[in-house]
């Protein structure tokens, strides 16, 4: 059996899989955000623990015999994190999270050194883990001071699990301090923030052993062991290593809390300037590209919070056929912005407001919006030299057919929707979990879903989108001035 562990910015799920790859149950347990001030996203890592084990005991409770041949567990996270430890392990803050943009000003600093895009492939975004150590140093020199260790999220988990420092290249190619290259720890970049190799974990390919479980999480879930521990993913890169999104021109769209639009890649193809994250992928000699916005359902569950409806039952009241895009644009910029923007201070806006924008109106607006976000990824991971004909759809936007039609036909792609399952970043964590013991080779793992129906662009209503799309790329220079 095998364990798959996706610590999500809003909880963690703990899926567990037999080697056959069938699901045999899964878990979850929430963890809540803390915001302090406008701009800032924060999680205490204790938090981590307690959620990871309440799940695992609850996926435990479930299927005490299939658990009880545990084997392997894989880690999936969210991205960017920076974690800080002091020399006893204990953590010296919370944890400062992906969607967090008070370094701003430390990103637009490091990313004004040629060495950072030219090392790394990538703009130093605000979000990413390397402007927030530089933030601490001016802010909390003490807690800087302290600093031993600094590891992402779900390899705070990791520490916790085995008593290791270890982390894998798909998660730290977003810190700014990795060769994406080389796949290894720039000493120039980490001692540019005033750190060293010291501070950082060792790292390994995703799918090697990346440490065992200790000895008291073995008594306590009652295993007899060993249990490897795989290096893991960051989430994106789990998800697509759970639908099979391994070979170039693979490609998949993802609706979660954040949108990306992601392609899988034989070799690096790094062009910062197109705000493309081009990272390395979960797999020995593999990359991959990504276009990422910051607010995708987290727009949609905005609004429905404004309605006091629910995400789903205003999705439902649009329908399945698909109409034009009225006069109300939506931008979606809740959190500021990423791909192709970088811009951690534009905010969202609606626009073209009239008597006849009803909620249905609006609900189709935010849609939109989002659908012309995603499209203006696909424009840039495209000049960056993917080539992508075909898109499929994970997360839980990808429930709602309407959103999808809206995402074909602004996109001008087909979309692909898997057969009923659990294809995301939890079960990839598995898979890397399997591959990690097993030692299998990836091709005859990482195989993709089967699809159970292909959404189409709507040829009809293409040019009524693309002038729609055309209005909403105009707002963007008008908000920002």
């Amino acid at each position: 059996m095998y364990l798959g562990l996706d610590l999500g910015t809003s909880g963690i799920r703990a899926l567990l899989m037999d080697d056959a790859q069938r699901i045999i149950g899964s878990a979850t347990a929430d963890t809540p955000v803390s915001r302090p001030h406008p701009g800032w996203s924060e999680q205490d890592p204790a938090l981590w623990i307690k959620a990871c084990q309440t799940a695992v005991a609850a996926v435990r409770a479930a299927h005490p015999r299939e658990f009880a041949a545990l084997r392997g567990i894989g880690l999936s996270g969210q991205m960017h994190g920076a974690t800080l430890y002091d020399a006893a392990d204990q953590a010296l803050r919370p944890s400062i999270l992906w969607n967090d943009t008070r370094a701003s000003h430390e990103a637009a600093r490091l990313d004004a050194d040629p060495r950072f895009r030219a090392i790394t492939g990538n703009i130093v975004f605000p979000g990413f883990t390397a402007p927030k150590l530089a933030w601490l140093a001016t802010h909390e020199p003490e807690i800087f001071a302290r600093c031993a260790k600094v590891l992402l999220p779900k390899d705070a988990l990791r520490l916790w699990l085995t008593g290791e420092h270890i982390s894998e290249m798909s998660d730290a190619s977003g810190t700014s301090w990795l060769d994406c290259a080389k796949r290894d720890w720039s000493d120039d970049l980490l001692a540019a923030t005033g750190l060293s190799r010291d501070h950082m974990p060792r790292l390994v390919e995703g799918s090697d052993p990346g440490g065992q479980l200790r000895a008291g999480l073995l008594s306590d879930w009652g295993l007899s062991g060993p249990v490897i521990v795989a290096g893991g993913a960051g989430d994106n890169a789990a998800a697509a290593i759970g639908m099979g999104m391994v070979q170039e021109g693979q490609a998949f769209v993802s609706l979660g809390t954040s949108g990306v639009v992601f392609a899988a890649n034989d070799a690096f193809r790094p062009l910062p300037a197109s705000a493309v994250h081009a990272f390395c992928h979960a797999l020995p000699g593999r990359w991959h590209q990504m276009g990422v916005i910051l607010s995708a359902t987290d727009a949609l569950n905005w609004y429905a919070g404004i309605t006091g409806a629910s995400a789903a039952d205003l999705s439902r009241e649009l329908g399945e056929t698909l109409v034009a895009p009225g006069a109300a644009t939506f931008l979606p910029y809740l959190s500021g912005e990423r791909t192709p923007h970088n811009d951690a201070k534009i905010r969202g806006a609606f626009t073209g407001l009239g008597h006849e924008a009803d909620r249905k109106a609006l609900t189709r607006a935010v849609m939109e919006g989002v659908a012309f976000a995603l499209a203006d990824n696909l424009t840039a991971l495209r000049d960056a030299g993917a080539g992508i004909n075909r898109l499929v759809a994970v997360g839980g936007g990808s429930n709602s057919s309407y959103w999808l039609k809206v995402i074909a036909t602004t996109l001008d792609l087909p979309v692909d929707l898997p057969v009923g399952g659990d294809f995301g970043a939890a079960f990839g964590a598995a898979r890397l979990g399997l591959m990690a013991v097993t030692g299998a080779d990836p091709a005859s793992i990482c195989t993709a879903p089967a699809i159970a129906r292909t959404i189409t662009p709507d040829t009809a209503l293409i040019p009524e989108f693309a002038a729609a799309y055309a209005r909403f790329r105009a707002l963007y220079p008008a908000l920002a001035g």
